[in-house]
C-alpha cells in the first residue's frame, strides 16, 4: 500500500526552462549552441548539481570549456532566477496529497545557485514533508544512495513510496530500490498513472 509520493522538482513540480532562459538573452545562434555546449551539455553540471564545487569554481569550469564565450557565461550565471519556472499546479497537488493523508517528498537534483536564485519558483517546497536535494548531500540521482537516504532519513518504507520524475534512468534506479516508479510526460498522465497505483 502506497502512502507517500516522492517528486523530481525540474519538469515535474517546476520547469527547468534552461532553453528559454539562454534564449532570452537575444544570443546568435552559434553562441546559444556553444553556450549549451560549454554548461548544461557538460560535465561539469552533474558537478553543479552534486554541490562538489562552490559556484566561483563552477563558473571557471564553464569558461575553461570555452573561453570564447566567457563574457556570455558570465552574464547568464549572474542570476539565474529565470532558469526555474513555477508551476501553478504544484502547490494544489501537493496539498491534495496531504489532504487524503499522503506523505510528499522531492528528490532532486538540484544546484545550490539554482536554490538560491529561483526561491520564488520553489514555494512548494514549504508544503512538503521533506526532501532530499543534490547539492546538500552530494549525491545525484540515479546513484542509489540518494533513495536510500530519503527513506532513511523520514523513516519511509521503500514499497510504501511511489516516485515521479521526467527521466526515465532515474525512475528505474528508485523501482531497483523497492519503489513504485511513473515517468512523467504530461500531468494527466502522471495523475492518471498516480491514481492507479494509490488505488491498486
Amino acid at each position: 500500500m502506497v502512502k507517500n509520493v516522492v517528486f523530481d522538482i525540474g519538469n515535474v513540480l517546476a520547469g527547468f526552462a534552461w532553453q528559454e532562459f539562454y534564449q532570452s538573452f537575444g544570443f546568435s545562434e552559434e553562441v546559444y549552441e556553444k553556450l549549451t555546449k560549454a554548461t548544461v551539455k557538460s560535465e561539469f553540471w552533474n558537478e553543479l548539481d552534486r554541490g562538489a564545487l562552490d559556484d566561483d569554481e563552477l563558473l571557471a569550469g564553464f569558461i575553461q570549456n570555452d573561453p570564447s564565450i566567457e563574457k556570455e557565461i558570465r552574464e547568464v550565471f549572474q542570476n539565474v532566477e529565470k532558469m526555474i519556472v513555477r508551476y501553478d499546479y504544484a502547490i494544489p497537488w501537493i496539498k491534495e496529497l496531504k489532504n487524503r493523508e499522503y506523505g510528499v517528498y522531492v528528490i532532486s537534483n538540484f544546484s545550490h545557485k539554482a536554490y538560491e536564485d529561483c526561491r520564488k519558483a520553489l514555494d512548494f517546497l514549504k508544503e512538503i514533508d521533506g526532501g532530499i536535494l543534490s547539492f546538500q548531500e552530494r549525491l545525484i540521482k540515479p546513484d542509489p544512495e540518494i533513495y536510500q537516504l530519503l527513506l532513511k532519513r523520514y523513516k519511509l518504507k521503500a514499497e510504501e513510496c511511489v516516485f515521479i520524475d521526467d527521466t526515465a534512468k532515474n525512475v528505474e534506479a528508485a523501482v531497483k530500490e523497492g519503489m513504485k516508479g511513473i515517468v512523467f510526460h504530461t500531468l494527466a498522465q502522471v495523475k492518471k498513472e498516480l491514481e492507479e497505483i494509490l488505488a491498486g
